[in-house]
C-alpha cells in the first residue's frame, strides 16, 4: 500500500523542487507515470529529444516510486542509472515514463522506467536505476 497520495507527492515536488519540469500523470497500484513537456530545450541536433532529458525523466520517475512507497525522503539519492536508447523519439510529442519498483528494501531500491513518445505504444528508451535510502531516524 502506497504511503503517499498522488496530491501529496504534487505537493512535495512542487515545494521541494520547484524547478522540475515534468508532470505526474498516473499513480497506479504497480506504476508511476510521469511526463515531460518536450520544448525546443530538449531537443538536439536531428530533430530527437535529447539523452540528458530522457534520463532525468527516468532519474525522476524512480525517485517518484521510491517515495510513494518509502514517505517523503528528501535524502534518497540515485546510486548509479542504466538508459539504452532504442530509437528515436517523436520531436514534436511529449515523452512519458513508466516506472515500476524491482526491489525496495531497506537502504537500497531498484526501478525500472520505459519511455515512451506520447500515443505511441513502441518504447523509445529503457532505464534502470537504484537509489541510496537513508536510515530512519
Amino acid at each position: 500500500m502506497a504511503k503517499i497520495s498522488k496530491t501529496e507527492m504534487m505537493e512535495f515536488l512542487s515545494q521541494e523542487f520547484p524547478q522540475v519540469n515534468f508532470e505526474l500523470e498516473a499513480f497506479d497500484k504497480d506504476s508511476v507515470t510521469i511526463r515531460r513537456r518536450v520544448g525546443p530545450e530538449d531537443l538536439r541536433p536531428g530533430g530527437t529529444v535529447s539523452g540528458p532529458t530522457m534520463m532525468a525523466l527516468a532519474d525522476c520517475a524512480i525517485y517518484i516510486a521510491i517515495l510513494r512507497e518509502i514517505g517523503l525522503v528528501g535524502l534518497a539519492v540515485t546510486t548509479s542509472l542504466n538508459i539504452n536508447f532504442l530509437r528515436k523519439p517523436v520531436a514534436n510529442k511529449d515523452i512519458l515514463g513508466v516506472c515500476t519498483l524491482l526491489k525496495l528494501g531497506k537502504s537500497l531500491a531498484i526501478g525500472e522506467v520505459s519511455i515512451f513518445s506520447e500515443g505511441d505504444d513502441q518504447v523509445v528508451a529503457h532505464s534502470v536505476g537504484t537509489y541510496s535510502i537513508p536510515p530512519k531516524r
